[in-house]
C-alpha cells in the first residue's frame, strides 16, 4: 500500500497515511509536487493522466506525485520522472503552494505542492499505467487552451503555472 506524507500548513511532517485515505473527499493535508519540463524551444511537456487514475483521469497535467517519507521534493521529482516518463533530469525547486480541490464525489487533493522545473530534449517513454498521452506545447498556446477549456486541465497545473509566472 502506497503511503503519503501528512503535513500541516507549514509543511511540517506529522506522519504517514495511505494514499487512499489521504485522497478521500474529506482527505488529509499531504505533500505533493508537480514537475514542469521544458524543451530547448521553451515548450512545456504536458502529460495526459491515465484513464485508470482515481482522481482527474484523462486530464492534462505535468508529471506529478507525492514524495515518500524522508525523500525531499527534488529526489521525489527525479524518481517520478523516471517511473512515469522513462527519463530523468536535473530539477530545481521553484516554490510551493497550498491548495484543495475536490474531484466529483470520488475524492480530493489537499496538498502542499512543490513546483519543480527542469529541461529535457530526449526521448520520452511513458508508462501506460500513469500516462495516456503526452505533448509539447508553447506557453502562449497553453494559456489560450486554459482560458478556452479549463476543464481539461488538473487544478494544480493551473496554480503552478500562475505561481511560476509570478516568479
Amino acid at each position: 500500500m502506497e503511503k503519503v506524507v501528512i503535513v500541516n500548513k507549514k509543511d511540517q511532517v506529522l506522519g504517514e497515511e495511505s494514499r487512499n485515505a489521504a485522497h478521500k473527499v474529506n482527505g488529509l493535508l499531504h505533500r505533493g509536487f508537480i514537475v514542469l519540463i521544458f524543451n530547448q524551444k521553451g515548450e512545456l511537456l504536458l502529460v495526459k493522466r491515465s484513464g485508470k487514475k482515481m482522481l482527474w483521469p484523462l486530464f492534462w497535467d505535468g508529471c506529478c506525485s507525492h514524495p515518500r517519507l524522508g525523500e525531499d521534493y527534488i529526489k521525489a521529482g527525479e524518481r517520478r520522472l523516471k517511473e512515469e516518463l522513462g527519463f530523468s533530469c536535473q530539477l530545481k525547486n521553484i516554490d510551493k503552494f497550498y491548495y484543495r480541490a475536490i474531484y466529483q464525489d470520488v475524492g480530493s487533493e489537499e496538498e502542499i505542492c512543490a513546483v519543480l522545473e527542469g529541461k529535457y530534449n530526449g526521448q520520452i517513454k511513458p508508462d501506460s499505467e500513469e500516462a495516456a498521452d503526452y505533448r509539447w506545447i508553447d506557453m502562449k498556446e497553453l494559456e489560450k487552451e486554459i482560458k478556452t477549456s479549463p476543464e481539461i486541465f488538473v487544478p494544480w497545473l493551473k496554480k503552478a503555472l500562475f505561481l511560476r509566472r509570478e516568479k
